[in-house]
């Protein structure tokens, strides 16, 4: 029995170590090894056309990732439930992926995680033809589309000035979209503003929406819209702890019924939330624990409705006394938070508590959600009581980062 525990261990050692790292950057070429010292290209490596197995890891390079005309890297790679493919930068590297990335059939349980994802092009400075798909839009379509994964997640993306943030359509099955902070997407037209932080539609399996930060440009846009004609299901749902402000109304719900909606622990400004659309009825749904400030709340024409502890203050209502803070730890990254703050009275100075995110001692720094990557907005070491925030407005966002 001992030899076959000693021999069961050195199996599990051997299948762990022969997982690779492998490596990719601007300037690689499809006919490098994949090292650090001699790369591959990106889109040869994420299509699936160099040997990767279940298990490995790619490594992107620091720089700036850019093809025209076809801006979308496609991905074609295939893990498996205990050996998941990791897409991400080489630690404590920026990576920027001017254009997007399109998950394609057979993609099955990659995980893409910290990335920049966006467009160099600027939108139109003025509006132009109505509709969805106009032809006098010159500016690249870029974000992140998915088409075809299963159990695939991706995890803390930064999205911003693309067409549009997230497309996740109907084929692609279970996957997980975590802790993305995406704003800043879309382009104005003669009718209204287009481009939405997520548009989605599911029938097969769930779709997890979870920890994001978004926020829109133009009116007419939504931070969430799970949105579909008749024949377009919006089924199996679960959109929780998401913080949407500004702009962007937050939408599931279309022309044919949808069931199994859950929607947990959102925090809203400025966004009216709308569960249900125009289905002439929908089936189930859970709506709980929400906070919509200067919004409102509609659950439309659900036979089987769960509505509790929902907290909903619409424009002009009188407010709370005090503050309400949340802050919400990155399952993914224990040095990371999203922190949102109701300050209800507009006090100029606000004190947040923490722990057990932050220990004493930590050092950290609070960051602006739409400048990740540039100056902090504070920083201060933690000494177990409170951290304090300089504010005036009703509501602000916060990522908190603590010092590695």
């Amino acid at each position: 029995m001992k030899c076959y525990f000693v021999l069961c261990v050195l199996l599990l050692a051997t299948e762990i170590s022969s997982a690779s790292l492998l490596y990719v950057s601007p300037d690689g070429k499809a006919t490098n090894p994949g090292t650090q010292d001699k790369p591959w290209d990106i889109a040869s490596a994420l299509d699936g056309k160099q040997k990767i197995a279940a298990g490995d890891t790619i490594y992107l390079l620091e720089g700036t990732y850019k093809r025209r005309p076809k801006e979308l890297f496609e991905i074609r790679l295939t893990g498996t439930k205990d050996k998941p493919i990791h897409i991400r930068p080489l630690h404590g590297k920026r990576v920027k992926i001017d254009g997007g990335l399109s998950m394609q059939s057979p993609s099955a349980h990659v995980w893409i995680r910290d990335l920049e994802i966006f467009v160099s092009e600027p939108a139109p400075d003025k509006p132009i033809s109505p509709g969805s798909h106009p032809k006098d839009l010159k500016k690249p379509w870029g974000g992140l589309h998915m088409h075809g994964g299963k159990n695939c997640k991706y995890i803390n993306l930064i999205i911003h000035n693309c067409c549009q943030g997230v497309s996740c359509w109907k084929g692609e099955i279970n996957p997980e979209i975590y802790g993305c902070i995406i704003y800043n997407n879309g382009w104005l037209g003669t009718d209204r503003g287009h481009g939405h932080c997520i548009y989605t539609q599911n029938e097969e399996g769930v779709k997890v929406i979870s920890n994001c930060i978004m926020s829109c440009r133009y009116d007419g846009t939504y931070t969430m819209h799970a949105y579909g004609s008749q024949r377009a299901y919006v089924d199996n749902l679960l959109v929780e702890e998401n913080i949407c402000y500004d702009k962007g109304p937050f939408l599931i719900g279309g022309g044919r019924p949808s069931k199994n909606i859950r929607v947990f622990k959102n925090y809203l400004y400025g966004i009216d939330m709308r569960i249900g659309y125009n289905a002439p009825h929908n089936e189930n749904c859970e709506i709980r624990d929400n906070t919509i400030v200067n919004g409102i709340l509609n659950i439309n024409r659900y036979k089987k409705v769960v509505k509790e502890n929902n907290l909903v203050i619409s424009k002009g209502q009188k407010r709370p006394a005090g503050v309400k803070t949340v802050l919400l730890a990155n399952r993914f990254d224990k040095n990371r938070a999203h922190l949102a703050v109701y300050n209800w009275n507009k006090a100029q100075n606000i004190k947040v508590r923490a722990k057990p995110f932050l220990k004493d001692g930590d050092s950290y720094r609070l960051m602006d959600p739409q400048n990740f990557f540039g100056n902090s907005i504070f920083d201060g070491k933690y000494d177990g009581d409170m951290i304090e925030i300089s504010m005036e407005t009703e509501f602000a966002v916060f990522v908190v980062l603590r010092n590695k």
